[in-house]
């Protein structure tokens, strides 16, 4: 059975650079908009009988992208393919997962039944901003992670002899975030540290104490995605105030909306490294803080792997 991967608009750079990994051609498709704003896709090629990818994250335009989706997966469907992958880099939605109070969706959940209703047999995203968000699909869904790029970086970014021992210490920005800086952590032999935050309001966040030994230390900060940045460089000062010698961040989407850039270009942050699930084109403009490595080899194997009915797990062991 052939393997084909199309690409919807969202994020172009990362499937150009995944087709080159698997050393094939993009799928043609055709994705515009109507004058009224409706979304229109044809699929420019035969797909009949065939294993099918479609690379999307679905960051902002958050429901342009989800829509575009959507419809690339209905227009595979009616073309007869046989099996249709949703390869979903950043999951929009992901922080909707539960009720957090009364009469309020959980988004998360309405986008897993939206992409299994349009016609996908398996998703495939990187770190879920929930783990759970993975029962939400009545289809395989493969979460894998960009912690083997960001902890390769890491190991050639820190002097050896300051990335052993006590001399570094891994942060997380929240205690949802513990068992992912855990993770790390253990890998890099290096100390945990917690930040102890309080929420007011949506996309603000107060950094209030940091639990754990950080003074002297190179931290870390460790996270899923960077949004409007608040709790990122609050995190920063914190650690600063607290005596650590530098403060550095990891994250794997790089939302960066509305003040992010000013935010980490003004914070004690010397470097934030992301990845491309979520293209940053000029925003990299702003500062030079921001270093991003592409996810497209990952994202390959693992496109490989299923097509071929392999273990995606073992990437990861």
């Amino acid at each position: 059975m052939e393997m084909k991967l199309f690409g919807g608009t969202s994020n172009p750079g990362l499937t150009e650079e995944v087709c080159k990994y698997l050393a094939i051609e993009p799928g043609k498709i055709l994705a515009k908009t109507f004058s009224d704003g409706e979304t229109q896709v044809e699929i420019r090629e035969n797909v009949r009988g065939q294993d099918v990818f479609i690379l999307q994250s679905t960051c902002m335009p958050v429901n342009d992208n989800i829509m575009q989706l959507l419809i690339i997966i209905d227009a595979l469907k009616r073309a007869s393919a046989k099996l249709i992958t949703a390869v979903i880099p950043y999951y929009g939605y992901g922080r909707q997962d539960r009720k957090v109070k009364p009469r309020v969706p959980i988004s998360a959940k309405l986008v897993a039944d939206l992409i299994t209703t349009a016609g996908a047999n398996r998703v495939v995203s990187m770190d879920l901003h929930a783990g759970q968000i993975q029962g939400y699909f009545n289809i395989p869904v493969d979460n894998i992670f960009a912690a083997p790029i960001l902890l390769k970086f890491i190991g050639s970014y820190l002097p050896l002899q300051l990335a052993k021992g006590n001399d570094l210490v891994i942060v997380s920005p929240d205690a949802g975030g513990v068992e992912r800086a855990r993770a790390f952590a253990k890998r890099l032999n290096a100390s945990l540290a917690i930040i102890d935050k309080r929420r007011e309001a949506p996309n603000i966040a107060e950094a209030m104490n940091i639990i754990g030994e950080v003074n002297g230390k190179i931290a870390i900060i460790l996270d899923d995605m960077v949004d409007t940045a608040g709790t990122l460089t609050q995190a920063a000062i914190a650690l600063k105030e607290r005596g650590a010698s530098h403060v550095n961040a990891c994250c794997t989407h790089p939302v960066l909306s509305g003040p992010a850039i000013k935010r980490i270009k003004d914070s004690p942050i010397e470097t934030l490294v992301v990845t491309n699930t979520i293209p940053i084109n000029n925003k990299t403009n702003f500062t030079d803080k921001i270093t991003c490595l592409s996810v497209a080899e990952l994202l390959g194997e693992t496109i490989k792997r299923i097509h071929g009915s392999h273990s995606v797990s073992t990437l990861f062991v």
